[in-house]
């Protein structure tokens, strides 16, 4: 009656074994340490690890490890006093070609590594890290939108063969010029059939000059505004990924506003450039026939050309109207150029840029094409550089290469940037916060004794009122949370102070399962049944009692996760884990301990309970 098949002891035996083994990662704390990756054409080498460790040396700060993989040089510390020490040291003596980075490197033993073992993440409130409100610059966005419709405007008016005099963009709005009425007539019409939903447009004299009015309409404008959030989230969303940050919080706020907080982050200022350091490409033809070394001299630019500088610093003319911009961009790859063995970037557009640059290279084979690489900087600058010039040997379309750069790490920092695409428009700190170490330290400290002392009163509890049956209930309570320890980590889940909160409700519903089913055999006993028709039914009746109480409340943990934000999000997967672990250990794990303990005992007269 109380005997399990085989395979359900191996269940048991199995999941316990994974749990234990994916959980043990947690034991190894992470060790506080130095990042020193190279920026631009600059690459971190044994050269540099030398110095690193003279340095060290030097300053008398002793370090656990230096590794130097990929490119990337990572340095080991005892304690973060040591590390924030050797920060300053190492960053002074570095030159500005070297970002040095402070980071919680993993100290998980290889094996566990290989097996894909790894610590869960914990949360910006348990491993400190830096906090960050953002407000997007709407009027930017929207005059960069007005700028699109300026060249979208030329190009209408250019295709319905309409003469105009110039399309210039005011003050919330574009200006269309014409010389005759009639030219003025055919405009509009264009310019109604073509842009009538965005754009208000109206007639108007003022000074003897024949103008379109063409004003954005309040809900084109909230379109655009909308757009650049969610754009902007988007990229920050990606470039952060990129750059290896664990379980970033970007979320909106309000109507202009983003929040990103980056666990584990502890160099503000390193965050900062991740966050707004953007970076796109255009792609311009070159003017052959101009000089661009008189240009330079003179000031004097050719009219419809603008002047471009190389690397190097050489000069270069470059037509003004722009080929392809880097928005129609939606992957970009590193690698190796098959031809001459250089580095080189892979490019893919999307339909719509694949179309165009089709067709605008297609009319120009033979012509001479620049690349220019724009990167905006955290503070508003734009840095451009022309980094390739190529001849178009044929017509391009979806995906082609850009050759020409100095080394792979550029290309590799090229890709990167591209796909984590260009921010929609600027954006400024309105605040910023560092949760440091030490307070992250303290949460988890408290977070970790308020889950021992709740396990261990339900423990004394469950050991003095069930005896040898509340030992098996604590036995299977320990599972549980090992269990949620392991899928956690499994999972690479942020752990946060709800998350912790999380755990230690999932304890008392663990055991409140075991007490149904113990107070349930425990009636069957003083109803005269036998020890052995008690266990089974105690089981048998209490589960479906059990498994209502956790649906509803497994219900109520998907509801939080679908319509919370972070915080609440993190309560949400904890006890969403632990529901699910409970049912497991609290009626398959009790279950086969008592039937080990008990199912082969037929002629049994009383239980311990």
């Amino acid at each position: 009656m109380n005997r399990y098949p085989l395979w359900k002891y191996l269940l048991v035996i199995l999941v316990t074994l994974i749990g234990f083994v994916y959980a043990l990662p947690n034991l190894y704390p992470a060790d506080p340490a130095l990042q020193i990756t190279g920026s631009g054409t600059a690459r971190v080498d044994d050269g540099v690890k030398t110095k690193v460790d003279k340095i060290l040396s030097e300053s008398s700060l002793p370090s656990k490890s230096a590794q130097l993989d990929d490119g990337k040089l990572t340095v080991r510390f005892a304690d973060t006093d040591t590390q924030l020490t050797a920060f300053a040291k190492v960053k002074d003596a570095l030159s500005s070609e070297y970002v040095t980075a402070l980071n919680l490197a993993p100290s998980t033993p290889e094996w566990l590594s290989a097996i894909g073992g790894k610590p869960m993440y914990l949360g910006l409130d348990l491993r400190g890290g830096v906090h960050f409100l953002l407000e997007v610059d709407m009027k930017a966005a929207l005059d960069k939108a007005l700028e699109r419709y300026q060249t979208d405007f030329r190009g209408t008016l250019r295709e319905e063969k309409v003469r105009y005099l110039g399309v210039r963009k005011e003050q919330g709005l574009l200006a269309v010029k014409f010389r005759e009425p009639e030219h003025r007539e055919a405009g509009m019409a264009a310019l109604s059939k073509n842009f009538r939903g965005e754009f208000e447009l109206t007639e108007e004299d003022k000074d003897g000059a024949l103008t379109i009015r063409a004003v954005l309409k309040q809900k084109t404008q909230d379109d655009i505004k909308r757009f650049a959030l969610k754009q902007n989230i988007t990229s920050l969303r990606k470039r952060v990924n990129e750059l290896g940050v664990a379980e970033p919080i970007i979320q909106q706020q309000g109507l202009d506003r983003i929040v990103v907080q980056l666990p584990g982050v502890q160099d503000t200022a390193r965050a900062k450039k991740i966050l707004g350091a953007t970076a796109t490409l255009e792609f311009r033809l070159v003017d052959e026939q101009g000089d661009p070394f008189a240009a330079k001299s003179s000031g004097r630019v050719p009219p419809g050309d603008q002047l471009y500088h190389e690397r190097d610093g050489t000069p270069v003319l470059l037509k003004r109207r722009v080929m392809l911009t880097g928005e129609y961009i939606t992957d970009a790859q590193s690698g190796i150029d098959q031809r001459d063995g250089g580095p080189s970037v892979s490019i893919t557009l999307d339909g719509k840029g694949a179309r165009l640059f089709s067709k605008v290279t297609g009319a120009n084979v033979k012509k001479l094409m620049a690349v220019v690489f724009i990167e905006t900087k955290p503070d508003g600058r734009k840095v451009k550089n022309v980094i390739n010039i190529a001849r178009i040997q044929e017509q391009l379309s979806k995906r082609f290469q850009i050759t020409g750069l100095d080394s792979t790490t550029e290309a590799r920092d090229l890709a990167l940037l591209l796909r984590a695409g260009a921010l929609a428009a600027p954006m400024r700190f309105v605040e910023e916060r560092t949760v440091g170490p030490s307070l992250g330290k303290a949460n988890i400290e408290q977070g970790f004794k308020s889950v021992v002392f709740g396990f261990i009163l339900v423990l004394v509890f469950m050991l003095i009122y069930y005896k040898v049956f509340g030992l098996i209930a604590n036995i299977a309570l320990a599972l549980n949370l090992v269990l949620i320890v392991a899928a956690l980590s499994m999972m690479q889940a942020t752990l946060t102070m709800p998350g912790i909160a999380g755990i230690v409700l999932t304890v008392g519903m663990a055991v409140d399962a075991n007490v149904l089913i113990f107070e349930r055999i425990r009636e069957e006993l003083r109803a005269g049944n036998s020890p052995q028709a008690s266990i089974n039914a105690g089981y048998e009746k209490a589960f479906s009692t059990i498994a209502d109480a956790n649906i509803t409340t497994l219900i109520a943990a998907v509801v939080l996760f679908t319509f919370g934000t972070g915080p609440i999000k993190g309560f949400a997967v904890t006890l969403s884990i632990g529901v699910l672990f409970s049912m497991f250990t609290a009626i398959m794990g009790t279950r086969a301990i008592i039937n080990l303990i008990y199912g082969g005992k037929p002629r049994l007269k009383s239980l311990p309970i």
